[in-house]
């Protein structure tokens, strides 16, 4: 069986991530930086130590990358490829700031853009972090960086 890694899972199963994910051949491991989750594996993704030297197949990280500062950026993509294998995958995705900021400049900073499971998600919320989250005290969620389509995450 494959192995995934599950990165910043919250309270998602392998169900919520891909259907390429959702069947019998991957395994799921969650690791988040929050222990209310209940994740297999606690830990940042800047330091990953939890996790082993290539011992996942894939990772699955999904609006993790904007979490971090952007000077660690490629620290964070050193530890993904340290964990996978050598013909592992990662699939990451992250808010494209351009159509952010294109409703920005529409003046809809606070209008929802889209309805999350954790309810209305504005402009304000993709380029800061969620302030439901953040108001609550879970400070790691606020948006320290991000990238557009000609901006992407990358190593070196």
């Amino acid at each position: 069986m494959k192995k995934f890694l599950h990165v910043g899972c919250g309270s998602g199963k392998k169900e919520h991530t891909t259907k390429g994910f959702n069947n019998e051949s991957w395994q799921e491991i969650r690791f988040d930086i929050d222990p209310k989750w209940s994740p297999d594996l606690l830990g940042t993704i800047v330091d990953m130590s939890a996790v082993a030297n290539a011992s996942v197949d894939a990772i699955f990280s999904s609006h993790n990358i904007e979490h971090v500062y952007a000077h660690e950026v490629e620290q964070v993509l050193s530890e993904f490829f340290r964990v996978l294998s050598n013909d592992g995958f990662v699939i990451l995705t992250c808010p494209d700031l351009q159509s952010v900021c294109h409703a920005v400049a529409q003046d809809k900073l606070l209008e929802p853009l889209y309805q999350s499971p954790h309810g209305p998600i504005t402009a304000l919320d993709i380029l800061y972090g969620h302030r439901q989250f953040i108001a609550a005290g879970d400070y790691f969620m606020a948006h320290k960086c991000g990238f557009t389509s000609d901006r992407v995450p990358s190593i070196g």
